[in-house]
This record gives structure tokens, sequence and C-alpha cells, in this order.
């Protein structure tokens, strides 16, 4: 483990802190006039999906925790298991659901991710920043209904819910941004 100041603190760096190992989400750096320099950090516990928000002084130091980050394609989920392969060994990994919560709406067969491993076991996944879905069922669009900005609900092949623009059709493939689950364009459609 390296010692790092507050001035490292950035999203997807993993810190010591008491007991727990903690992965910065967000980190805000500020200075007042009269007062010091203070950073304001929210961060996830590696091993629970519990988030803590904690002031960091200037200059304060923190314990980084090193986190192998693997490349992985998804291969299928058996119950509360998600399968991985190395494309390179052709070694499988079983993957538990606590590890996968957040990427779980996202994932579909043959997807590449990277498979954060801490001490041997992973603690997370870092999916690409978007995806294409097929579009699973929807209502259709109204004939005429064009007013700009309105949405409506599409179900995806993942199971995940977006908010898409009234002229999208069942079947129709859409990325979507994994980061904010927000449909950001077509990109075709699915044969049949």
């Amino acid at each position: 483990m390296a010692t790092i100041t507050t001035a490292d603190f950035r999203p997807g760096v993993v810190i010591k802190v008491g007991d727990g190992c903690y992965e910065i989400v967000h980190a805000q750096h500020t200075h007042t006039a009269r007062g010091a320099a203070t950073v304001r950090v929210k961060m996830r516990n590696v091993e629970t999906p519990q988030m803590i928000e904690r002031t960091f002084q200037a200059k304060e130091k923190a314990e980084q925790v090193f986190v192998d980050r693997r490349t992985m394609e998804y291969l299928y989920q058996d119950g509360d298991l998600f399968y991985f392969m190395d494309p390179e060994t052709y070694d499988q990994e079983p993957v538990g659901r606590d590890a996968m919560e957040a990427a779980i709406p996202y994932l579909k067969e043959n997807i590449t991710v990277r498979l954060k491993v801490l001490e041997g076991r992973v603690i997370g996944v870092d999916l690409p920043d978007t995806v294409d879905l097929a579009v699973k069922q929807t209502d259709p669009g109204i004939r005429g209904d064009t007013v700009s900005g309105s949405t409506k609900p599409a179900t995806m092949e993942s199971g995940v819910v977006v908010q898409v623009p009234l002229f999208i059709e069942e079947g129709e493939i859409l990325k979507i941004n994994t980061k904010t689950g927000e449909y950001l364009s077509r990109v075709g459609r699915t044969d049949g």
C-alpha cells in the first residue's frame, strides 16, 4: 500500500478508512478565504453497498489500496452467480451478485467488462461507458404526437427500463449510457 494525500483523491481510487476499504465515487476540493482547504469525499465500501461521506483536511494522508482490473467477457448468469471468461486464457470465473449489483441492468452476453479485484476477490465491475441493448417492450408511439422532449418507458433486453423518445419501437437497438441510464441514440434493428 502507498500513502497518498487528498490532492490524489479522484473517482476510482480506493483508500483504507478505519478497518474498511472504500472506493472514491466523488471528490470535491474546496478552499475558503479564511479557512483551510478541504476535500469532501463520497465513498462506497468495496465489500458492501454502504456509501459514506467524509471531509478530509488538505494534505491529510490516507493509505491507497491497489485494485487490479482484469478484462473479461460476460458469458451467462446461473442463480446468484455471473460467469466471466478471460479472453486470452479462456478461464472462467464466477462472480457473486453482491459485487455485480450496479452492473446487472446493463449486462448482456459477450459484453467486455473490467473486473475489479482486491486481494484475490472480485469487488466490482467497470462497464463500458455505453452499451447497445434491444427494446423488448414499449408502447407504440401515437401518430402525430411530436411534442419535443416527450418520452415513454421502454424495457430493454436486459430488463432495465429506460425513458426513450416516442418514436422508438420494439426491436430497435439503442445506445444506453451505463453511468446515467439514459437513452443516447438508435443503433439499428434486431433481425426478426
